[in-house]
Order: structure tokens, then C-alpha cells, then sequence
């Protein structure tokens, strides 16, 4: 029996759309696509399927998805979450319709190995795979973190692994690659200045799961304490040579750079920025993200359909 809802976040997704849908039809009840008003054919392409589509504005992943659950009446047991550059692989698929029929009444969620690929290529070492993330809850038992950055489901309940992979494989151009994480990074930069300003990130006393939560303790205990000038460098030497990134080639080599370094030098050189023009200028937090990232960090989403 079909008991799962998937819920699939889109903004002008629509060369990636068509085959993350395809990819759950065999197991899912509901296909609920949750759209913030793409200007392509994002949106008649998963109706020509069957999904229910649901336009509201984008702030950021977690409100989003939040206000979905919160304003829309799931009917299904279950909820699988996925990107829409997202596929659900052939024996992970097997996997959840002949597993969740049998799960306890104790869980409440489950984590799915992600794979990674990068112009083309499945990322296999430097510690990126396999990446356990909870896409798999029981409804109405899960949230998702507060966070402009890095959120993830937390559950009322027991969490399972399931076997068998989801594969993130996006088809855009490295300069989308880039103007993503550009995008990334200031989001994940706010999540610092906001946690050195002692502002709380979420009111939610639920758990993560124990793979996010050491994850977390390592960013936040140990990576957090390194001088700025020297973390990344580091944590690009760990992944590369440590944990054996160059065995993924130069395809691989050019991802764990970008990554692996890149990314994290810049998320740290946009925290010094802010704190910079915050003395300068005399000004609030809130007023210079405004101003330098266009985004309002007070901004709450609509409560309407």
C-alpha cells in the first residue's frame, strides 16, 4: 500500500523536474511540488505528471518547507523530502516500499545515503560519501531547524538507516555551481554572526539525527575555535589528503578546491566583512546583510495558500 507524500522544493527546475518525479512515482501516494513561481515550464511539467503544485515565496529551505507542512493537509503517513535536482536511485526505491510497511511504531524518521555528483561525476572519497540525511519522516512527528543555513529535520522519535542511495545530480554549468554557493555562503555567514550575537536559531527542543548532531558539534566546538586565516586550508588538507579526495581525479580535485576550500574561505571572509562594516558604520546586523546580501533576516514568510 502507498502511504508516502514526496515533497519536492522548485524554483526554474524544469531540466531536472521530469526525472526527480519519475523517480518516486512507483512508490508515493502524493507528489507535491512546492514552487516559489519559477518563469519556466517548471510547473506545467510536473502537473503533465501528476504532482500538486503549491506557489508561495521563497525566503529560505527551512521556512519554506516549514509553511508547507504547517498550511497544507498531507493525507499520507509518511513524507520524503527531495531537491528537485534530486533522484531517488533504483534500489533505495525497492528499499522504502518494502521497508516502511515493516518499521516499528517507535520511528519516526529515517536517513538515506546521498550521493554527490559534479560535472558528471560521483564524488566518492574526502569524506563526502556516503552523506546519511533525514528526507524520510513519519507526518506531523518532524520540524525543520530555523536556520538560514545547514537546517535539518528533527524528530519526535526513533531514526532508522535505509539502504540504498538518493544521487544529487544537478546538469547546470560551473558558473551556476559557483553563483550558488556565492548564494550559500553569505546564508551560511549569517548563521554565524547570528550565533555570535547570541541569537537563538530555533525554539524546537526535538532531536537531530546522531549523524547531523556530531556534525554540528565539530563545526561549532572545534572548526569555529581555528583562526579564520588557517580553518579552511586545513579542512581542505584533511578532505583531499586524509580522508583520500584526490582518488576522485581531477574532476574531483576541482571539487574539493571549490568545496572544500573555497567555499569555506569565503563563508569566513563574508562573517569578517559584516563585522567590519558593523564597526565602521555604526550600523545593526540586520542593516548591513539587508544592505550587502539582499536578504532580510527578520522576513517571515506568508501563512496563506
Amino acid at each position: 500500500m502507498k502511504d508516502i507524500a514526496v515533497i519536492i522544493l522548485t524554483y526554474n527546475e524544469e531540466q531536472h523536474i521530469k526525472r526527480c518525479i519519475e523517480s518516486v512515482m512507483c512508490f508515493s501516494e502524493e507528489i507535491l511540488v512546492v514552487d516559489s513561481f519559477s518563469t519556466d515550464s517548471t510547473v506545467q511539467i510536473s502537473e503533465q505528471l501528476g504532482a500538486k503544485v503549491v506557489q508561495h515565496s521563497f525566503v529560505n529551505q527551512a521556512q519554506q518547507l516549514n509553511w508547507f507542512l504547517e498550511a497544507y493537509d498531507i493525507n499520507s503517513q509518511w513524507i520524503l523530502r527531495l531537491d528537485a535536482d534530486e533522484i531517488i536511485m533504483p534500489e533505495l526505491s525497492k528499499t522504502i516500499e518494502c521497508q516502511i510497511a515493516k518499521f516499528s511504531p517507535s520511528i519516526s524518521g529515517a536517513t538515506i545515503n546521498r550521493r554527490i555528483y559534479f560535472q558528471g561525476q560521483w564524488i566518492r572519497y574526502g569524506g563526502v560519501y556516503p552523506i546519511p540525511v533525514l528526507r524520510l519522516w513519519k507526518n506531523k512527528r518532524a520540524i525543520c531547524e530555523d536556520r538560514w543555513m545547514d537546517e535539518h529535520m528533527i524528530v519526535d522519535g526513533e531514526i532508522v538507516n535505509l539502504e540504498g542511495d538518493l544521487s544529487d545530480i544537478n546538469l547546470n554549468n560551473l558558473t551556476w555551481w559557483i553563483n550558488k554557493h556565492n548564494n550559500y555562503a553569505s546564508r551560511e555567514a549569517i548563521e554565524v554572526l547570528l550565533a555570535n550575537e547570541k541569537i537563538p536559531e530555533s525554539s524546537c527542543t526535538l532531536q537531530l539525527d546522531s549523524v547531523a548532531a556530531r556534525k554540528r558539534w565539530i563545526k561549532e566546538v572545534i572548526y569555529s575555535k581555528i583562526p579564520t586565516g588557517i580553518r579552511a586550508l586545513l579542512y581542505f588538507i584533511y578532505r583531499y589528503f586524509l580522508r583520500f579526495g584526490f582518488l576522485d581525479g581531477s574532476k574531483g580535485a576541482v571539487f574539493h578546491i571549490l568545496q572544500g576550500f573555497w567555499y569555506r574561505f569565503l563563508v569566513d571572509q563574508k562573517v569578517k566583512e559584516v563585522q567590519r562594516l558593523m564597526r565602521n558604520d555604526g550600523a545593526k546586523l540586520e542593516d548591513i546583510v539587508r544592505k550587502e546580501f539582499s536578504i532580510d533576516i527578520n522576513k517571515l514568510t506568508d501563512d496563506s495558500l
